[in-house]
């Protein structure tokens, strides 16, 4: 019984930090897509700063793979950084490529 408790809080504890990991590659993404998305802003700004904070926030591991393009949403350019990472599995470690997340902003100098 205790075993199987056990079991259950590590596995609790494990998918708490995937989530973790996701919402902070989001919120590093979006944040890399803002300082694209500036007026004078570009893609090597917006990746710079989203493998800054991934690197600051998670470690350089999660920050190996960052794409940065652009595309069109209702008619308006939007930056889009891309965020490729592991998904954690046990610890911080799994399948590379598991994670991928996307962070938008619409670019600033539009009519």
């Amino acid at each position: 019984m205790v075993a199987l408790t056990a079991l259950l809080l590590v596995a609790i504890v494990q998918l708490a930090l995937a989530l973790h990991v996701r919402n902070t590659l989001i919120m590093c993404a979006s944040e890399g897509a803002r300082v694209a998305a500036r007026a004078g802003g570009s893609s090597a700004d917006g990746r710079a700063r989203a493998r800054q904070l991934i690197t600051a926030s998670l470690g350089e591991a999660l920050s190996r793979e960052i794409a940065v393009g652009r595309s069109t949403t209702a008619g308006f350019s939007t930056i889009e950084v891309v965020v490729t990472a592991p998904l954690p599995v046990v610890g911080l470690f799994g399948p590379a490529g598991g994670l991928r997340v996307t962070g938008r902003a619409f670019a600033e100098g539009q009519p």
